[in-house]
Formats: structure tokens, C-alpha cells, sequence
């Protein structure tokens, strides 16, 4: 369905471009003193200018109908709850599995260096008891 309003929307695209720019110039632009247009009777503008009216209005409907279609496949989430939505996310403060699904490597290593009490290396001051 997508896909037919897309080649229709397409194709009005395609003649608006067009009628417009048979239209005979108004005034203003390149050829604002020519009076030899290739249709420069005043029925054929009429017709011209309708017609460009109508494609005008096809292309915004066509384009609502597109959006409305767009609107149909959209799958609202949420981040407020996560098990709703799916398999939960890992925390951010806790650690990450690596991608073997064996731990030890140095990020491992640091993490655990953090948590383990530093031991003194060298002469300590005295402490008041």
C-alpha cells in the first residue's frame, strides 16, 4: 500500500513540476518583458493554473496518507520501564559480561584491583590512637 501512494505521490510531484513551469511568467524573473509565450492565451493559463491547483491538493493529501501511513509501523518504547519492552538491560554501574562470556580481562582485572583494599607499600606516618 506504501509503496503505490509512494509511485502516486511520485508521479503528482512529477506533473506539478511540470504545469508550473508551462505556466507563463507573471512579471518578475528572466523573462518579465517577453510577450511570446508558447501558450499565451488567457483559456490555456486558466487551464494551466486549475490544473496546477489540483495537483497542489492531491500532493498534500497524498503526503497526509503517507504520514498516517509512516504512523501505523512505529513501536513506541519506553525507558522508564524496561522489562516491559524486552529482555532487561544490565545497569549502568554494573559490569559488563565480555563477549565470551568468560571474565579476565584487564578491564576485569582493574575492576577487581578497585575493590580489593589497597595494602601499604611503603613507611606509614603514625596514627594518633
Amino acid at each position: 500500500m506504501e509503496k503505490f501512494v509512494i509511485v502516486v505521490h511520485l508521479m503528482i510531484v512529477l506533473a506539478m513540476i511540470g504545469f508550473v513551469l508551462l505556466q507563463k511568467s507573471e512579471g518578475g524573473g528572466f523573462a518579465a518583458g517577453s510577450n511570446a509565450g508558447f501558450l499565451s492565451s488567457r483559456g490555456t493559463a486558466n487551464v494551466l493554473t486549475r490544473t496546477t491547483a489540483y495537483l497542489a491538493g492531491a500532493f498534500f493529501a497524498t503526503s497526509l496518507l503517507l504520514s498516517i501511513l509512516a504512523g501505523f509501523h512505529r513501536n513506541p518504547t519506553t525507558i522508564l520501564n524496561p522489562t516491559a519492552n524486552g529482555p532487561a538491560a544490565p545497569s549502568p554501574g554494573a559490569p559488563a559480561t565480555p563477549l565470551g562470556g568468560q571474565g579476565g580481562g584487564l578491564l576485569d582485572q582493574l575492576q577487581q584491583q578497585e575493590r580489593a583494599p589497597a595494602q601499604p607499600s611503603g613507611p606509614q606516618a603514625p596514627q594518633p590512637q
